[in-house]
């Protein structure tokens, strides 16, 4: 996976979060210093009720006396000594990303569109769908898609295929855009913190299908749209990214779901650059995000 570039060279970035105490800032910036390495950016935040410390920091590499292949290694002590969940990640390999799809195509255009542009450090190997739909839209984009049919007697055998497509293609993450199946908790925790979700409705209320329908009867006069990452429970999991929009009385249901679906491809891709550019700690049920 990847790191958002400086521009002038090779750059880390590590994401940790640990007890909090006294010096862990200094402790982790002299590491880097002393090393040779030049901070680039550093954000850390600390949850004042579970006594608990969160921190994104980016350095240079280009004076770094550890080579990249050791730096985990050398790290790993001061982790130790901290009791610290972390990682560190390298720019120069983008985040390898399969795309799950149905029918619906505005969350994949939004996210193939911005990553024409160059917007996302990601590469796209793969999409994968249950139904054929889409398959002129990768074949556009010089991407190969697969056709992987999902039907209740054999979801097992379904996910079985996709899971040897994804290791097959080295995948990193994976992205649910408008992928309207859900995933049997063996799936979701083979890919724990990697699978991103888009939910058409403001989380935590409307979970579900048909949220859309559920705004409208409820009379509601916001919609909004969640991307998560899945964990087992369905549309439970840390939330990543929301927005909202107003709609009135005069709005009818196919006016709520044109509005969503503008909401829906903007909440997602946004989801997706957070988390390509190593900006987001999951703390339980919650995520701290470094933007």
């Amino acid at each position: 996976m990847s790191s958002t570039s400086s521009g002038s060279g090779p750059t880390a970035v590590l994401l940790l979060s640990c007890p909090d105490r006294v010096g862990l800032v200094a402790r982790i910036a002299h590491f880097i210093y002393e090393r040779g390495g030049n901070i680039l950016d550093l954000d850390e935040h600390v949850d004042v009720e579970e006594h608990h410390f969160f921190l994104r920091v980016s350095w240079s590499l280009e004076r770094f006396t550890i080579p990249a292949s050791d730096l985990d290694e050398a790290f790993a002590p001061l982790a130790r000594e901290f009791g610290a969940s972390w990682k560190i990640r390298l720019s120069g390999r983008k985040c390898r990303t399969a795309i799950f799809v149905s029918k619906y195509d505005h969350c994949l255009r939004e996210i193939l569109w911005r990553h024409s542009l160059g917007e996302f450090g990601i590469e796209i190997p793969l999409i994968i769908s249950n139904h054929p739909d889409l398959a002129p839209m990768a074949e556009h984009n010089g991407i190969p898609f697969h056709v992987v049919p999902v039907t209740a007697d054999a979801k097992q055998e379904a996910e079985r295929q996709q899971i040897e497509l994804c290791q097959a293609n080295a995948i990193d993450t994976i992205v649910l855009a408008r992928y309207m199946q859900i995933l049997s908790p063996q799936f979701s925790e083979r890919y724990a913190g990697r699978i991103i979700n888009i939910h058409h409705s403001f989380l935590p209320a409307f979970i579900g299908g048909n949220p859309y329908r559920q705004a409208y009867q409820r009379g509601v006069k916001i919609i909004g749209a969640t991307s998560h990452y899945v964990t087992d429970e369905l549309d439970e999991g840390p939330i990543i990214e929301q927005d909202i929009i107003r709609i009135s009385h005069r709005d009818t249901l196919e006016d709520l779901v044109r509005k969503g679906r503008d909401l829906e491809r903007l909440v997602l891709v946004r989801a997706l650059r957070l988390h390509s550019e190593h900006r987001i700690l999951v703390n339980g049920r919650k995520t701290v995000i470094f933007d």
